[in-house]
């Protein structure tokens, strides 16, 4: 089985990159492709300006980028439901430093899925 996990992440992006702390702000995304438990794959695409489609630009841009999942640390209910919308499943990056611990948990099945309850408080737009 193939997954396609997106993972917000700062400058230059990859595994050692920082994550994102907030997935409608970051710098840009460490896309990374597993399959059968392994990485396949990993590249980098920019985040888009909200300018654009508001917060759901990134989401539109996730979804036809072929993204199956995010990790994230942070996250407004608006951008939650519409990866709900599009059949992007979001799981919380459980205070992963780097875009390698956020894969890594990943992998080994100890990441929550986000819930409405996680999203941020004051930043449901984003």
């Amino acid at each position: 089985m193939r997954n396609v996990i997106a993972v917000p992440s700062d400058t230059p992006g990859g595994l050692n990159a920082g994550l994102g702390a907030h997935f409608g702000h970051c710098d840009l995304y460490t896309i990374v492709s597993v399959e059968d438990g392994a990485v396949t794959e990993i590249k980098v695409i920019p985040n888009l300006p909200h300018e654009h489609g508001g917060c759901m630009a990134p989401v539109q841009h996730l979804a036809q980028s072929g993204v199956t999942q995010l990790i994230a640390g942070g996250m407004g209910l608006r951008p939650l439901m519409g990866f709900n919308q599009k059949g992007i499943d979001v799981y919380h990056g459980n205070g992963a430093q780097t875009v390698g611990e956020a894969i890594q948990s990943m992998l080994e099945g100890r990441l929550q899925q986000f819930r409405q309850d996680n999203t941020c408080s004051g930043c449901n737009e984003h």
